[in-house]
């Protein structure tokens, strides 16, 4: 619920996937009552699924479980994103897109120093299996697999958290 520039960072995140047509977003949350808090900051014109946590606060690991083996879901790739990331940008999400290579089981942007899982674009008919078998970060299971990298300016993948994380790191 952050702001930046008078929009909350859920906002923020579901508007670039939109424009990079990447629709619908599902959006996982803790309880029911985060689907009318968070809702209301979305642009209404953005198609939002919203999934209730088997386990509140489970973690992006069991979200992601959740989300590919979702019988609802026929997409080949899923494009994964956290929402505290407020300088992401549809041009980014459309370039990971690009670099995932049809032998890769996933793409994910890497800033020269890290590599960011939760950006990452995978193909859920492969992963699924893998993380209900592993439980180790995902930056270890992701960097073990056949994966593509997409180069990015560090700036632009920073976190926000609390207020105090925006004001130290505003672009």
């Amino acid at each position: 619920m952050i702001e930046v520039e008078g929009t909350s960072l859920i906002c923020r995140v579901a508007t670039a996937l939109s424009k990079a047509a990447l629709e619908p977003i599902r959006v996982a949350v803790s309880s029911p009552e985060d689907i009318d808090a968070y809702g209301e900051t979305i642009d209404i014109g953005i198609e939002i699924e919203w999934v209730v946590d088997g386990e509140a606060h489970a973690g992006p690991i069991e979200a992601i479980i959740e989300a590919v083996f979702d019988k609802q879901s026929d997409s080949s790739t899923i494009q994964l994103s956290p929402v505290d990331v407020p300088w992401i940008t549809p041009e980014l999400f459309l370039a990971i897109g690009e670099v995932l290579n049809d032998d890769d089981i996933l793409a994910m942007p890497y800033d020269g120093a890290w590599s960011h899982p939760l950006l990452a674009r995978i193909r859920p008919e492969t992963i699924g299996g893998m993380l209900m078998r592993d439980k180790r970060p995902l930056h270890e299971q992701f960097t073990e697999v056949q994966h593509s990298l997409l180069m990015v300016e560090p700036g632009l993948i920073r976190n926000v958290n609390t207020p105090d994380d925006l004001q130290s790191h505003l672009p």
